[in-house]
């Protein structure tokens, strides 16, 4: 047990510091393309920092562990915004301006979380269910890069796009100061290849500690999946936005979470269900499913919570509680 506790420590390691220069590498080698640094941060950089879910799914449904690649799906959404966003706000409280609460963005997360019962109503993930999933995915990625092309071009000019060019303005400006400049195409592909090297490297050693501790503790791969796998895989979100948050950069703090948990729902579901089509544990749907949707509702509150200046606050306070409530959910699937 100990050597499958070690092999998921080390496949944690591998995937954060893969996780890392895969972003660098992937964004530097995109600003030298010439994209701009919203296109970037909205696609690549969002992309970039899910592929440890990516991955590991990946992994797992190759290996016929597909309750543990769904678990992590589900578990990681739980985890980025009871987890994430809780140390986040508990280490410093955070202060969004109104026109950055991400208005496009989360109805659209918290559209996604309600229509997946349509793919996990049946317990079995198909690949037609999965193709719907990525189909849906090109069609979101197109719709927020056109829409915020859109706004850049509008702020340009001075004429108001919609609510969202102020918005537009600030997380532009704080992708612009976090993707590396003035890198060397060689290094910044040499970085991409090492980073992606890393994470399947760490993706394969997860999962395979994930599996065997599984068996040894005689519990499911699914809530493995949930638990451990699902907090390992976050960790580069958990680090990317509490420093985020620390900064004052409120809108990557936010955008991170929730541009992770659309692409976990889509992205990574949707490409484990086309690598291996599988039957799904029932507690997926009468558990965990209601759980990961009750967690994303709450993050659409906490981003309209308004305070007397206008701002959206999200409080220590608030920090607490979505821990303690990620904590009584695990203790309750470990118990």
């Amino acid at each position: 047990m100990l050597m499958h506790i070690l092999a998921i420590l080390a496949g944690t390691a591998l995937l954060i510091y893969g996780a890392d220069r895969f972003v660098i590498g992937a964004s530097a080698t995109a600003r030298n393309f010439g994209l701009s640094p919203m296109l970037i941060g909205l696609t690549i950089v969002a992309f970039a920092t899910s592929a440890p879910e990516i991955l590991v799914s990946v992994t797992a449904a190759l290996k016929g562990a597909s309750d543990l690649a769904v678990g992590n799906a589900i578990g990681s959404n739980i985890a980025n915004i009871g987890l994430v966003l809780g140390t986040a706000a508990l280490v410093k409280p955070i202060m969004i301006s109104k026109s950055t609460a991400l208005r496009r963005e989360m109805p659209v997360l918290v559209a996604l979380s309600f229509a997946s019962i349509l793919v996990f109503y049946d317990d079995y993930l198909g690949r037609i269910d999965a193709a719907a999933m990525l189909l849906t995915l090109c069609i979101f990625v197109t719709w927020i890069v056109r829409v915020s092309i859109g706004d850049g071009v509008a702020a340009t000019n001075n004429i108001p796009a919609g609510m969202a060019t102020p918005t537009n303005d600030t997380i532009a400006a704080e992708f612009d100061a976090e993707i590396p400049k003035g890198m060397p195409r060689l290094t910044a592909f040499a970085w991409l290849a090492l980073g992606l090297a890393l994470l399947l490297g760490g993706a394969n050693l997860m999962v395979w500690g994930a599996e065997h501790l599984a068996r040894a503790l005689g519990i499911s791969e699914l809530i493995i999946g949930l638990t451990v796998v699902a907090i390992g895989t976050s960790l580069p979100e958990l680090a990317v936005t509490v420093i985020s948050a620390y900064k004052g950069e409120a809108g990557l703090a936010i955008g991170n979470i929730v541009g992770s948990n659309i692409y976990n729902l889509l992205a990574v579901i949707g490409i484990a269900g086309m690598v291996e089509p599988a039957i799904l544990d029932p507690d997926v749907l009468r558990i965990h499913f209601p759980v990961m949707v009750a967690f994303t509702v709450v993050l659409y509150g906490l981003a309209y919570n308004y305070s007397k200046s206008g701002e959206v606050r999200i409080t220590r306070t608030h920090g607490v509680l979505l821990i303690v409530a990620f904590v009584a959910y695990h203790l309750n699937n470990l118990t």
